[in-house]
């Protein structure tokens, strides 16, 4: 099996390129169904999402060419087949295909999505809020099917400020008859890069950034032209891991503005942090004009009090395993409280085997009390992050870490080895061979 072999201890020196983000470029793709015309995404991150929303998209019909930063997309000949496979099942983003389908084709036949096991992550916020604009669903032998005469405008108040589900919002919305109100609207960033599409587009939506939008649906969408933003977890790794093996570093690119309880956690931390703009910045020790994030890590983290996740602007899940495997090297106790998703905590095991002296005081709380050092041991992934956790505490750890389950990082990391690499990170890729 595929496999990361870190050799830890090494403080990270050096420059690395933040890729494009992929939770901005998923429903982005999604979105080019919806103007049967061409579109280029660039900056496109090449991932295995990425790779299966392009499946996807191929699969309907769409004529696709990859061209040098991203794809060109022509969905004039898409039709509504039904959706299945590995592009479905192995891929929770796939759920925001529900409403550009209903909103191009007004039907849709897709299989359960899948993905990461990180929480029973229910749907039904986007079934209830697509049903309010006039779809009705059904399900036929393990396929969720959707049918509609016709989307409408309808007010929508979301219980919980769901990304996936006002993305799924937007989408209908920007076809539908009349207009759409969503209250209680995700603000993620992620939901203002997919606003910022569907209105170079030609869609009517007003209140982005906020947690009230407005959507005026449109008769037809045209092409455009659109460049994925940088990936703010993709950033938040790295400067998590210079947080915790120590060194200087600078995250070209890097979305600081995106960043800020990120940012702050790593301060709290002991890192040393500095936005640096388009401008020539003598300060993070690189000659050449340069835009991104300059990170000093410290000799050892500290420990922090308390981390708790929520919904943007605060602290996000996806950073959860992350900050855990850090603190796991700090100096003193801390206490994680996870707030969105049930099943996050699986990291906590392998932690564990690496020396990590982590209990669950409950099912939504750890207590971490840092030791001097982890112990590198053989560990397996078993979600995106949590993966992602485990190779920063390879880093952080003595001896040599092997990382299986390299498959899930790869779902939303362009090459986080030669990333690190380039980092002065000692870390392969290679093989694993369970004895």
């Amino acid at each position: 099996m595929k496999a990361f072999h870190i050799y830890g201890g090494v403080p990270l020196q050096g420059k690395v390129r933040i890729q494009g983000s992929k939770n901005a470029a998923l429903p982005v793709l999604a979105a080019t169904l919806l103007t049967g015309e061409d579109c280029t995404i660039r900056n496109c991150p090449q991932i295995t999402d990425v790779e299966h929303m392009i499946c996807l998209l191929k699969n309907l019909g769409c004529r696709v060419r990859h061209v040098s930063d991203g794809y060109r997309i022509d969905s004039a000949c898409a039709k509504p087949h039904d959706m299945s496979g590995e592009a479905i099942t192995g891929m929770r983003s796939s759920l925001c295909m529900l409403g550009a389908m209903l909103a191009r084709f007004h039907e849709v036949r897709m299989e359960h999505p899948g993905g990461c096991v990180i929480g029973e992550r229910p749907i039904d916020l986007h079934l209830k809020a697509l049903a309010k604009m006039g779809v009705t669903f059904s399900q036929e032998e393990r396929v969720l099917v959707g049918r509609t005469n016709g989307l409408h405008g309808a007010q929508i108040a979301l219980a919980f400020p769901s990304v996936g589900a006002t993305e799924n919002i937007l989408l209908a919305a920007v076809l539908a008859d009349g207009e759409t109100c969503i209250q209680n609207a995700a603000r993620e960033p992620e939901i203002e890069a997919l606003c910022c599409f569907l209105t170079s587009c030609g869609a009517q939506i007003e209140g982005v950034g906020t947690d009230r939008l407005r959507i005026q649906g449109c008769k037809t969408l045209h092409g455009a032209v659109f460049t994925v933003p940088a990936d703010r977890i993709v950033a938040g790794t790295y400067l998590f891991a210079c947080t915790g093996c120590g060194g200087e570093v600078f995250l070209e690119q890097a979305p600081w503005e995106q960043m800020q309880a990120v940012i702050a956690l790593a301060e709290q931390m002991g890192a040393v942090c500095q936005v640096c703009r388009d401008v020539r910045c003598a300060g993070c020790g690189f000659s050449e004009t340069c835009a991104g994030l300059y990170v000093q890590g410290p000799d050892r983290p500290r420990a922090v009090g308390r981390v708790q996740t929520s919904v943007y602007p605060g602290f996000p899940t996806d950073m959860q395993s992350m900050a855990l495997a850090v603190l796991a090297g700090a100096d003193g106790e801390s206490v994680v409280q996870e707030t969105i998703f049930e099943n996050r905590f699986r990291v906590i095991e392998p932690l564990r085997k690496m020396g990590a002296d982590v209990r669950l005081r409950s099912s939504s709380e750890a207590v971490v009390r840092g030791v001097p050092r982890l112990s590198g041991a053989q560990v397996e992934a078993g979600e995106l992050r949590g993966g992602a956790a485990l190779v920063l505490a390879g880093l952080m750890a003595r001896g040599e870490t092997v990382v299986t389950g390299c498959d899930y990082i790869g779902r939303g990391y362009e090459n986080i080895g030669k990333d690190l690499k380039n980092l002065g990170a000692r870390i392969v890729s290679g093989y694993f061979t369970k004895t």
